[in-house]
This record gives C-alpha cells, sequence and structure tokens, in this order.
C-alpha cells in the first residue's frame, strides 16, 4: 500500500514527486516508457517563459509566473543548466502594435516583472540578426533557458534520494477504486494507493476518463517540429526571439540553448497518434519558412538534426490541476502543453500541498534539498583535470568526439541512482551522441561500456528501451557456423 503514487515520470511527474518528498509517506513514481523525461519532457523548445502570453487570471498564467521565479534556485539547489538569457516578441509592422500591446498589457496584469517594449532601433541593437522589417519587440529580462533533460532528471534523482520509488516500463491500464483507496492495475501488476496524481502527458485525458463521468477531458496530441542547429551558429542570437502569439501559440522561435546551438521551432500541427513524433517534409519547410519571418539570414543548412515533440493540447487551453469531483483521491495534472516546463516547479509545489493537507502528512527533518550533477571536465582548470584524470583515467578517454564526453562521464551517468539503461538514457545525461555526427561516431563505444556495467550482452542493449534493439544479428558466429556445417 502506497500513500501516493504518480503516473508518469516527465517534469511534471517528477516535480510533483520531488516536492512531496518533503513529506513522510510511501510514494512511487511509474512510467510506462524506459527512463525519465521520454515523453513530452523530452523534446520541447527548451524554454523558462516569463509568463506574459498566458491568459490573465488562468492557472496557466499563474503556474508559469511562479514557476519562472522558481526555477533559478531550483537550478542552483539541484544543479542544471539555466541561463536567464531574456526574451523577445517580434512585431513585424505598425498595424500589428496593438497587440503587441495588449501582449505586454497582460503580462504586466500576470504580475511579469520589468517588461519594456523596444523600438526598432533599440532591438537591432540587442539583435542585429533580426528581421530588418521589424518594428519593435517586447522585451522579457525575466525570460531564460533550461537544459530539459537534466532539469527532469534532476528532480528525479532528489526525489528518489529521498525515498520516493520508481518503476519503470510498467504500463497503466485500468483503475478500481476501494474502500480508502485505489488499485491501479498495469501490465506488471497491481498496485495499491490511498491517492492517484495523474501526470500522464497526451494520455493524461485517457486515464482522466477512466475513473470520471461527470467531467470528460479530451487532449489533441500538437505536433511540433524542430531543427537543431550546429554550435558554430551559437552566436547567432543571444535571446530568446518569438513571433507575435497567434490561434496555435507563440510561433516559431530561434533560440539559443544552453549547450551553445540554435533551436529553431516549433511547428504546431494537431494529429490523433499519441505518439506520433515522426518528422514530415511539409513540417519542416513550415517550420524553415516561418524562422525566416522574424530573423534575416538564418543558417538553416547547418542544422545537424531535426525532431519532433508533442504537447497536451487540452481543448480549453487550460491546465487542469486538483482532485476529480467523482473519483475522491485521483488528482489530475492534465493539459499540461506550454508553459508547462516552466510551471512544473509551481504545479509540483501545489500538488504536494494538496496531498499534504489532504492526508495530514508530516515533514521530513532529514530532507536533502539538493543534489549535485555529473561532473563536467570541461568545467575544470587544466589543472584540475589532470589531477582528476590521475585518481580515474576513465576521465581521460574521450568518447564522444563532437561533445568531448569522457568515459569517465558515461560511467557516472550509468552508476547514479535511476541511470542510464539506453544510448537515450547516456545522451540524455552527458550528451554523448548530441553532437555533429549525432552518435555516428561514438554509439559502438557507448555501448561496450553500457553493456560491460550493466553486466549484459551488447545485442541487448537499446536506443530507448522496448524492442529498439540495435543488434539483431552476429555476422561472424553465423558465418562459422555455415563454415563448420
Amino acid at each position: 500500500m502506497y500513500d501516493v503514487i504518480i503516473i508518469g515520470a516527465g517534469v511534471t511527474g517528477c516535480a510533483v514527486a520531488r516536492y512531496l518528498s518533503r513529506y513522510q509517506g510511501k510514494m512511487l513514481v511509474l512510467e510506462r516508457a524506459e527512463d525519465v523525461c521520454c515523453g513530452t519532457s523530452k523534446a520541447n523548445s527548451a524554454i523558462i517563459h516569463a509568463g506574459f502570453d498566458a491568459a490573465h487570471g488562468s492557472l496557466m498564467a499563474e503556474m508559469n509566473v511562479r514557476g519562472n521565479r522558481m526555477v533559478p534556485q531550483l537550478a542552483r539547489d539541484l544543479d542544471f543548466p539555466f541561463q536567464m538569457n531574456g526574451s523577445l516578441v517580434v512585431c513585424m509592422s505598425e498595424e500589428d502594435m496593438p497587440r503587441l500591446r495588449a501582449l505586454y498589457e497582460n503580462g504586466v496584469k500576470n504580475g511579469v516583472e520589468r517588461l519594456e517594449i523596444v523600438d526598432s532601433k533599440r532591438l537591432h541593437e540587442m539583435e542585429p540578426n533580426v528581421s530588418k522589417n521589424a518594428v519593435a519587440a517586447l522585451w522579457a529580462p525575466t525570460g531564460g533557458i533550461v537544459c530539459p533533460f537534466n532539469m527532469t532528471i534532476a528532480l528525479a534523482e532528489n526525489a528518489y534520494a529521498n525515498g520516493v520509488e520508481f518503476r519503470f516500463n510498467t504500463k497503466v491500464t485500468g483503475f478500481t477504486r476501494g474502500s480508502g483507496c485505489w488499485t491501479i492495475h498495469t501490465d506488471g501488476g497491481d498496485f495499491q494507493t490511498r491517492y492517484v496524481v495523474n501526470a500522464a502527458g497526451v494520455y493524461a485525458d485517457v486515464l482522466h476518463n477512466m475513473v470520471s463521468e461527470e467531467r470528460k477531458l479530451h487532449i489533441t496530441p500538437r505536433r511540433g517540429d524542430y531543427c537543431l542547429l550546429d554550435k558554430q551558429t551559437g552566436g547567432f542570437v543571444s535571446h530568446t526571439v518569438f513571433q507575435l502569439p497567434g490561434k496555435l501559440g507563440k510561433g516559431v522561435l530561434v533560440s539559443p540553448t544552453v549547450h551553445g546551438n540554435i533551436i529553431v521551432g516549433p511547428t504546431a500541427i494537431d494529429i490523433e497518434d499519441r505518439d506520433g513524433t515522426n518528422t514530415t517534409a511539409a513540417g519542416l519547410d513550415d517550420l524553415i519558412a516561418k524562422a525566416g519571418i522574424s530573423v534575416d539570414n538564418l543558417p538553416i543548412r547547418q542544422t545537424i538534426t531535426s525532431f519532433a515533440g508533442l504537447r497536451a493540447h487540452e481543448d480549453h487551453h487550460e491546465f487542469v490541476i486538483g482532485e476529480v469531483g467523482d473519483a475522491p483521491g485521483f488528482i489530475d495534472c492534465a493539459g499540461i502543453e506550454s508553459p508547462g516546463l516552466t510551471s512544473a516547479p509551481a504545479i509540483g509545489e501545489t500538488v504536494a500541498e494538496l496531498l499534504r493537507e489532504k492526508m495530514g502528512l508530516a515533514e521530513k527533518e532529514n530532507f536533502i534539498a539538493t543534489r549535485k550533477g555529473l561532473l563536467d571536465p570541461k568545467t575544470l582548470s587544466r589543472e584540475e583535470y589532470q589531477a582528476l584524470i590521475r585518481e580515474n583515467p576513465a576521465y581521460g578517454q574521450i568518447i564522444c568526439r563532437c561533445e568531448q564526453v569522457t568515459e569517465g562521464e558515461i560511467i557516472d551517468a550509468i552508476r547514479r541512482p535511476l541511470g542510464a539503461r539506453s544510448l537515450d538514457g547516456v545522451k540524455r545525461r552527458t550528451r554523448a551522441g548530441m553532437g555533429r555526427c549525432q552518435a555516428g561516431f561514438c554509439s559502438p563505444r557507448v555501448m561496450e561500456i553500457l553493456a560491460r556495467e550493466l553486466g549484459v550482452s551488447q545485442a541487448e542493449i537499446t536506443k530507448c528501451g522496448g524492442a529498439s534493439r540495435l543488434i539483431v544479428g552476429v555476422n561472424k558466429d553465423s558465418i562459422g557456423e555455415v563454415r563448420e556445417g
């Protein structure tokens, strides 16, 4: 019997787990994939939104602004990359100036600090590559950029350090409400709990509708295509450059990443497939055309990869957070689309406080508030790095040439609590495979290290869990058997 079971190990579920781990109780996170951060949280714009766009008075606006204020300290406490680089919403014509002013006024009402409208001259001083046709911009200094992988992993590791259990490769198939508790049915057996937190992303409506008759939810998977540019383009813009929002969202952005690349995207294409993260030629063509509106001479030819993510778009474009009226003990965190990444700490804190009040949970005296991330040798001085190699020679072996990732970092990523079990798991934690060659060089060596550390055959190593094995046969052995025959 658990006190709380959280369904979904994305950034929202892991934030709930982290803030809930402040209190005494038996907690579990169930995740259908093989690792944390395998859904919406792994494929997004990596933006910490200032909070000027969400409708005033909405839960989305409240969580956005609170989350924005929480992230800087959280990044320091949990040791994940974050930069407050600021954002610019570019206005391309005098006719659109009323819309820009309305956005400014909405942001002020939402409580966003230091907002201002800058004229064309100042805009081009701040961002020389913004389109020469731009007439003004909304400047939001509190906007930022973050590593969504490391943020989610940091929340999960800190929750785990404080006693939260995690179970992966476990798909929820149904619920039964008993006397004062829920039984969660999964493909890995049944689990009992006093409270359920539904943080299942694009599947949150499916789970909600299993338990509620009073109010049905409907979530549309909204696909967003992205292009990631080589680090050589890293100085193209220094702020996050938005276009004025339209009915499908904030438009295509051009932004630096915390790792020195440039990211371009997303599109907004409603689809039916809740796992449909394939890119399309039409989607990427649309993305490139739209990106060229707000900036001049975008170096799109230096794209090193393209990818797509899904946003959980609820029909009313609003976060659904709270206990389900006709399903006591079932807490929704549904419809968490943009600005969901920014809002995650606020959502986690809100849900944890709700559960504390309902269950009368006591605070832990020994709560661990901080977490240390992977050691990055690139942050060390030459003398410190040489001393590290003498102590542990694995840090002197470069495995990923593009990102300069060492064997020591990969071993650490595998051995950590909730450590990597796949190529993508290593990539999210260390960036091995995220560089220009997109794992063309380092994959065989990473597979060797994974197999050695996990004590399995390389044939069992997957790209991202499930059936995504990279080795389907061994030619040498097969040839030998034929010769012997």
